[in-house]
């Protein structure tokens, strides 16, 4: 997908409301790998990522931004925290493992694309076992009606779910568990990765549902259709040429002045960070990696440490650096209404399947908004995540009563319905306001 960074922007501008100098910042650094795709081999392997660094308090659409962007063009993304990793030397995860990581789910994306591919093909012969096997259990049930027929009105009441939760029983593949070599560790053994396929795979009989073991057979005969190696090679490639990596909660590993050991720790961590970053190559299970050209993208919140505080080279690696601004009343009020998935929507979307039909004026979103951003002010600023805690609160005596055979009701939350039932939170943010 061919995007300019105007056409990106407006994508992230349908989730995520304001933090425009981000937006543009992951824009650009999305476009010049298309750029960078165009150019002769020469060039472009000079030419890596602009790594980028996001400071901004939490829930004010950090992890949003980059998730969307990865989704946005199908590239492999994963998030990872900088405080779940040690120094080497220390038991715990290495910051290899994000590396190994990424290409699990890069080959994982790949393989979802291929298995598409065959699908149409996958389910015709999964339908012909699931349904060989669902004759022979109800052979006695045939009594005197043709067999044409009999099999006819079997296969119309099979695609229609009537057999869903009937049991047949069915010979599968018994896959092996993987064993842990460290409890908490990323390294497993498996016999049967080990041997591949000189050892004949074991099959056992199940007796499980229909609906169960058309999954099953499903899956089985996807895997036969495509081929692993391909899905592996190119899952690699497109891990080192199109991954994302977002490492949140960098803050955390910044350690002002660095004294004490608890600091020289975290050090520690920033100088095993530094060569991934950089560019270096990671064994994984599906080869060699590199990850000269895998975009990286640092978050945090920095309120007690600072950006300056990361060891220089890190800071290096992380050119591009964007402030997100704290949300105002007028972005809680854009994000209860504006975005495709706006929580007043999936609220009313929740409430409907109890018949109940929600709907909030406009005075109600302003009172909201209000009364989320004047809890930020005055508590932990928490962004979004604040929106959460006061629909949550606002809804809960709808949410308890719903239910049962209650006929379809319509309910309107104005700004007054707003202030009585969140009535409570608003005295104890005014008692706060006292509170040295």
């Amino acid at each position: 997908m061919n995007l300019t960074p105007r056409e990106i922007v407006k994508e992230l501008d349908k989730y995520i409301i304001g933090q425009d100098a981000a937006k543009r910042a992951v824009a650009i650094a999305l476009r010049n790998r298309y750029r960078r795709s165009q150019l002769s081999p020469e060039l472009r392997e000079d030419i890596t990522p602009k790594n980028i660094i996001m400071k901004g308090a939490t829930g004010v659409g950090k992890t949003e931004i980059a998730r969307r962007l990865a989704k946005l063009v199908n590239a492999p993304f994963i998030k990872v925290e900088a405080t779940k990793y040690t120094e080497v030397g220390y038991v715990g995860r290495d910051v290899e493992s994000m590396i190994r990581d990424l290409v699990e789910a890069s080959v994982r994306l790949v393989k979802e694309e291929h298995l598409a591919t065959v699908s149409a093909k996958a389910t015709k012969t999964a339908e012909k076992k699931v349904l060989a096997c669902l004759f022979d259990a109800l052979a006695n049930s045939r009594g005197e009606t043709p067999k044409e027929i009999w099999e006819r009105d079997i296969v119309i009441d099979f695609q229609n779910g009537k057999y869903d939760n009937f049991n047949i029983e069915i010979e599968v593949v018994d896959e092996q568990k993987p064993l842990e070599i460290m409890p908490g560790m990323n390294a497993e053994i498996s016999i049967g990765s080990i041997f591949g396929d000189m050892l004949p795979k074991k099959k056992k009989k199940r007796k499980i549902t229909v609906k169960e073991a058309f999954r099953l057979i499903l899956a089985e005969e996807s895997d036969k259709l495509i081929d692993m190696d391909t899905v592996k090679t190119e899952g690699v490639r497109r891990a080192e040429e199109e991954g994302i990596i977002f490492i949140d909660e960098i803050d955390k590993i910044a350690g002002k002045g660095n004294h004490g050991s608890a600091d020289v720790s975290r050090e520690g961590v920033q100088r095993d960070i530094l060569p991934i970053v950089e560019g270096s190559t990671v064994t994984t299970k599906y080869g060699i990696v590199k990850t000269d050209y895998i975009l990286f993208i640092a978050a945090g919140a920095f309120h007690v440490s600072s950006i300056g505080d990361l060891i220089p080279e890190l800071q290096g690696r992380f050119p591009i650096r964007v402030e997100l601004a704290s949300l105002t009343k007028e972005d809680f009020v854009n994000i209860l209404t504006i975005p495709q998935n706006a929580i007043t929507s999936q609220y009313a979307t929740l409430l409907a399947v109890d018949n109940i039909d929600l709907h909030f004026t406009q005075d109600a979103i302003e009172k909201i908004a209000e009364i989320a951003a004047e809890l930020n002010v005055t508590s932990e600023d928490i962004g979004a995540r604040r929106l959460h805690t006061v629909m949550e609160n606002l809804v809960e005596d709808i949410s308890f009563n719903a239910g049962g055979d209650i006929p379809l009701t319509k309910v309107v939350v104005d700004a007054k319905y707003v202030t009585e039932h969140l009535s409570s939170v608003i005295k104890d943010h005014n008692v706060k306001k006292y509170i040295l």
